[in-house]
């Protein structure tokens, strides 16, 4: 069994990795599934860069950014990511105290974000110059996690972050107010994806490949309506936050499809983060080839096979 080691964020888009490890579905692929949560997207990095995990879930921004050595965390050489799977669009909205109801209140105010130059930070700062808000009429926080994020939220160390479903919906049940959905804002978008070292996957194709075949077997149960109570059940046992609003985050993330079930990678989607990136990052632009950061044929191989 070839053991595989993967970081990712706490959250839903893990959904699939915990109901594969309950279901067996890696297992029936020959894999031996690690899965480790991750403090922050510098920290991940690093390890994905140094061998500590050979894939990770993240978002395409961290891909970019890191290949074009624009990411924060020093990795003191290229680093060779890429993605070769698709989750969601980020599912992000924009949550804040109670006492704010618009995005245009904010200024002044002291906002969230997971990394100040990675991540969804340049999402946010498109939200805020839609509603006429420069960055610089904010204070903007390097928090951590969604998870991270939502306790300080709650707790009142920051006036408003972006959150992504289903953890959004706990902010919003815990009394938060949802601003507005970043999709609204920003159209398409690919948010997480599954990345790992071109060095590391030339010679690991066939894990790689049993690795997608083992996500998408998981998908496949959780999203059958016959397996909702347990799938759902999986869910909870993982994030406990989410039990109050778990109905909610089934309709978000199957019945509406949140989680995308044919794991392709939106090519436009990945202009936009490239567009983004470009407008509001401090290094030189780079090229809108969204084929630089990608690898759609391990994918198809793993669907075909």
């Amino acid at each position: 069994m070839q053991k595989l080691n993967l970081a990712a964020f706490p959250g839903a888009s893990n959904w699939p990795l915990w109901v594969g490890l309950q279901q067996g579905y890696f297992e029936q692929e020959d894999i031996d599934l690690r899965l480790s949560m991750t403090p922050n997207s510098r920290q991940l990095a690093r390890d994905l860069f140094d061998g500590t995990v050979q894939i990770a879930m993240t978002s395409m921004d961290n891909v970019i950014a890191y290949t074009e050595g624009q990411g924060e965390e020093p990795l003191g050489a290229p680093a060779d990511f890429f993605a070769f799977m698709g989750l969601d669009d980020g599912l992000l909205s924009l949550l804040a105290r109670p006492e704010y109801d618009s995005v245009k209140g904010l200024e002044g105010k002291t906002l969230a974000v997971d990394a100040l130059t990675t991540g969804f930070a340049f999402v946010l700062r498109e939200i805020l110059a839609d509603a006429g808000l420069k960055s610089d009429a904010v204070t903007f926080a390097a928090v951590g996690t969604g998870a991270q994020r939502r306790s300080a939220l709650l707790e009142g160390a920051c006036d408003a972050t972006l959150l992504n479903a289903p953890i959004c919906l706990t902010a919003e049940n815990a009394g938060m107010s949802r601003l507005i959905y970043a999709r609204d804002v920003i159209g398409e978008y690919q948010g997480i994806v599954s990345a790992a070292r071109r060095s590391w996957a030339a010679h690991n194709k066939a894990t790689i490949q049993a690795f997608i075949r083992g996500f998408q077997s998981s998908l496949h149960w959780m999203t059958d309506p016959a397996n909702k109570a347990a799938a759902c059940t999986i869910l909870t046992e993982n994030l406990t936050t989410i039990s109050p609003v778990i109905d909610q985050a089934y309709a978000v993330l199957v019945t509406n499809g949140g989680l995308r079930q044919n794991l392709k990678i939106d090519h436009h989607g990945v202009e936009k983060v490239i567009i983004l990136r470009n407008r509001y990052g401090a290094a030189p632009p780079i090229a809108v080839e969204p084929a630089k950061y990608i690898d759609d044929a391990l994918l198809k191989a793993a669907i075909q096979t």
